[in-house]
């Protein structure tokens, strides 16, 4: 407990932090391992990880916490002295699928016996979308889409690839090429016709990111894009999350912050672990709308809603750890919009407007951890 409150005194103990300690100044960059694999991952055989963690980071509840992995100069660091100095995960989604997402995960979750769902997520573009072999030119080498992101390129964009590709021979040049590749790259475009690139669909990027089909019909069709952009990845985080079914074959209460569209609720379904009673905490409209619309479908257990994480007092926290008798889990993912190497402009780590919400992620895990130990 000393040791959290100097590293409280030494980060700002708020919202805000000093901006030496968090730009990352005075810090190394951490290490991204190269395969991103985490731990371990399903079909790769690497020496067994053995973890230590700190005390203040084991016994209730469990946690589990995800960011982008490439953030400015620092973060990680940061985050992981906050998180109890506990070692990030970094897992890149395209192990364990045909799409990248390059996310780092910290948590005190035990890494033996864990297991993926099945059947196996498909890994390459045509495993996954047959249908798109039969216009894919032999230039295009891309056998995986890069990371799947709020937004899509706009009809501008392909009708300059169709038109530039109808002028062109057969094959294009090799600077033609090299534009289209890119512009596909860039975009995640596929091929659905002679000369023709298009966007996926939105329930392709569910198929693709673990959700149902339809998991986010309903809502505006760019709505739908950026909910799915900022969700996890399911079959990644149900790998990770696969050691609690054992551990609670009687379903788990949890605490989602940040919730988005309901990714760990996802996961932990398709896992077969019953939620008993699941606190959502997401400001997002659209987003609390898709996830009662799939809670209400799928669930029996009670789900609470809540709509600002600065509005769990340490009061109203006690009264849900009162209520359900504690969290088996607290889970959540706060904003990358000052993180992500795709925001130029407000790229601002953690004393970003939104990003530095990651500290109400763990002033609420800490009272959580706080208010159990005296139950």
């Amino acid at each position: 407990m000393e040791e959290r409150k100097k590293k409280r005194k030494r980060y700002g103990g708020g919202s805000h932090g000093n901006r030496s300690s968090l730009d990352g100044s005075d810090d190394e960059q951490m290490h991204l391992p190269n395969p991103m694999v985490g731990f371990n991952l399903p079909g790769y055989r690497r020496p067994s990880v053995m973890r230590m963690l700190p005390q203040q980071a084991i016994g209730p509840p469990f946690f589990y916490y995800e960011n982008v992995a490439r953030t400015p100069r620092g973060v990680w660091e940061t985050i992981s002295r906050f998180l109890y100095d506990i070692e990030p995960e970094f897992v890149d989604s395209m192990h364990l699928s045909a799409a990248a997402r390059k996310r780092g995960y910290i948590h005190n979750l035990p890494i033996e016996n864990r297991s993926p769902l099945l059947p196996l997520p498909p890994k390459t573009i045509f495993e996954a979308f047959p249908h798109y072999k039969k216009w894919w030119p032999s230039w295009d080498p891309r056998r995986q889409l890069n990371c799947l992101q709020t937004t899509v390129a706009s009809a501008k964009t392909t009708e300059r690839i169709q038109c530039l590709l109808a002028r062109s021979s057969n094959p294009p040049p090799p600077s033609v090429q090299k534009y289209v590749i890119d512009e596909c790259r860039k975009w995640n475009l596929v091929w659905v016709g002679k000369n023709k690139v298009a966007p996926l669909e939105p329930n392709e990027v569910e198929y693709l990111l673990g959700f149902p089909r339809d998991h986010t019909r309903g809502v505006g069709k760019t709505e739908r894009y950026k909910s799915l952009g900022n969700s996890f990845h399911v079959d990644t985080v149900a790998y990770h999350l696969s050691v609690l079914r054992d551990m609670f074959p009687n379903g788990v209460s949890v605490l989602s912050l940040f919730t988005g569209i309901g990714g760990g609720e996802v996961a932990l379904h398709r896992l077969g672990i019953h939620m008993r009673a699941v606190v959502s905490v997401e400001i997002g409209e659209a987003n609390r709308r898709i996830l009662r619309g799939w809670w209400d479908q799928t669930q029996t257990g009670t789900l609470i809603e809540v709509a600002d994480v600065k509005s769990l007092t340490p009061d109203i926290i006690a009264s849900y750890v009162g209520r359900f008798g504690g969290f088996d889990l607290v889970i959540g993912g706060s904003p990358c919009n000052n993180l992500a190497g795709s925001n130029r402009h407000h790229r601002d780590g953690l004393e970003g407007e939104q990003s530095s919400l990651f500290y109400h992620y763990f002033r609420i895990l800490d009272v959580v951890k706080s208010a159990m130990a005296r139950m």
